[in-house]
């Protein structure tokens, strides 16, 4: 008689969307609150956040579910932050030298400094997209935030700078950032999200230790105000990266975004923009460069409420080795929006034969009474015809190829408000074009 094999079972295959984290509960909920020492109000907006964090799925939108793939993803062991932080996480607020009316201070010096508002602006999650998981995760979880305030009328010439760090390995850090401007407010804000520390180094075979950052920016615009905001996104190869920009726009105010995505191992990042009051405007350019097994993950929702409101929106990839991007956009025309002009282009370059890139755009209109709803996306190599007038000019074909490779994102770069930022951004993008240069050269 033989014996049944005892061998232990397989783990179960995780499926793309499965999440790659199991820290999000409600005992975290409760904890965070406890340990914090918060009032009863966020303690149950936490239980709130939770509640619609079990209950919604990992994509939305069903336009874009074949889209999803956390499989990079290794965060089952991952631990929050809940009272400690990241080494030199928060060394940029020190010794600010702020104009008045403007003030830029944690989440703990807001509420000491002002409870009503800090409840006024968090409870409910306004700020924040309702019918996406992940950003309930930050309303439900976040355990260090930063918020910025412009007095209304008050005009800001020097950038203003926020520095986060990346997660240790084996640890999540749930971030938010908040920032209102008064009416007629005027501001710039540089973002720059960077290493923590050096990669740790491992033996072949054994398991790299991933980190976890979620972060998010709300903004809320009061009539006429104006924002420029960059962010330069470099973590290291082993972060996840999660990401919500949500902006709230107000009567005659301007939103200009420009972000660029260039570290990480998985990013998935969402930018909500709702443009409320009449003649107000966003300018989005959002710039993504590749290599390796790197997977970036955007998606772009735009939605026109106001009379006479602008969005121009712009999704840039460059893509080596083996990494993948996909690019979704939607535009969405509500009756009340008349006299709308939009436009949303996705274009991804692909330097290697390996690289994959998707760009979706899609416009939804209830109110034909437009001045423009239009989208344009297309994805490919470098344009040949480009590659010989360069060529023609008595240029060496891989320093052709890196004009056309940079100059395809400079819009991002040259939107940066800060001249060591921009230093900064053209710095790491030639270096990661070198890093690539000789898988470049092999798909020529």
């Amino acid at each position: 008689m033989t014996t049944p094999s005892t061998a232990p079972a397989r783990p179960r295959r995780r499926a793309p969307a499965d999440l790659p984290f199991r820290f999000a509960d409600r005992g975290l909920a409760e904890t965070l609150a406890a340990e914090r020492d918060e009032p009863d109000w966020l303690r149950a907006e936490r239980i709130e956040a939770w509640t619609a964090f079990e209950a919604l799925p990992i994509e939305s939108n069903q336009l874009y579910t074949p889209y999803v793939d956390l499989r990079a993803a290794d965060l089952l062991e991952t631990r929050p932050y809940v009272t400690d932080a990241p080494a030199g996480l928060g060394e940029d607020l020190a010794d600010l030298d702020l104009p008045d009316g403007v003030r830029v201070e944690t989440f703990g010096q807001w509420y000491e400094r002002d409870p009503e508002g800090f409840r006024r602006a968090l409870e409910g999650g306004a700020t924040l997209p309702a019918d996406d998981k992940l950003a309930m995760l930050a309303r439900g979880f976040w355990s260090h935030g930063r918020h910025v305030e412009v007095a209304a009328g008050v005009a800001v010439h020097d950038a203003i700078r926020l520095r986060w760090l990346s997660a240790a390995p084996d640890r999540a850090l749930v971030s938010r950032t908040v920032i209102e401007l008064g009416a007629g407010a005027s501001a710039s804000v540089v973002e720059e999200e960077v290493p923590g520390g050096p990669p740790i180094a491992c033996a072949e075979g054994e398991r790299v230790p991933q980190g976890l950052f979620h972060g998010t920016t709300e903004v809320v615009l009061g009539e006429g105000a104006s924002l420029a905001l960059a962010s330069i996104q470099d973590h290291g190869p082993d972060q996840v990266v999660f990401q919500h920009r949500h902006a709230r726009i107000g009567e005659a105010a301007t939103l200009h975004w420009a972000l660029a995505q260039l570290g990480g191992r998985l990013v998935r990042s969402r930018v909500d923009n709702r443009l409320e009051g009449d003649r107000s405007s966003v300018e989005q350019v959002e710039i993504v460069f590749g290599a390796e097994e790197q997977l970036f993950d955007l998606t772009s929702y735009t939605r026109h409420v106001g009379r006479d409101t602008t969005g121009n929106l712009l999704s840039k990839g460059v893509l080596l080795d083996r990494s993948r991007s996909f690019m979704k956009g939607l535009i969405t025309i509500e009756r009340s929006a008349v006299g709308t002009d939009s436009f949303l282009g996705e274009f991804g370059m692909n330097l290697s034969k390996s690289a994959r890139a998707v760009a979706i755009p899609s416009l939804e209109i209830d109110q034909p009474d437009c001045r423009r709803a239009a989208h344009s996306s297309s994805v490919g190599p470098i344009d040949p015809t480009q590659l010989f007038y360069l060529e023609s000019r008595g240029i060496a074909p891989d320093e052709a190829r890196k004009f056309i490779v940079l100059g395809f994102l400079e819009p991002v770069v040259a939107a940066v408000p800060l001249e060591d930022a921009r230093d900064r951004l053209r710095e790491l993008l030639d270096a990661k074009w070198a890093a690539g240069l000789p898988s470049v050269a092999s798909a020529a």
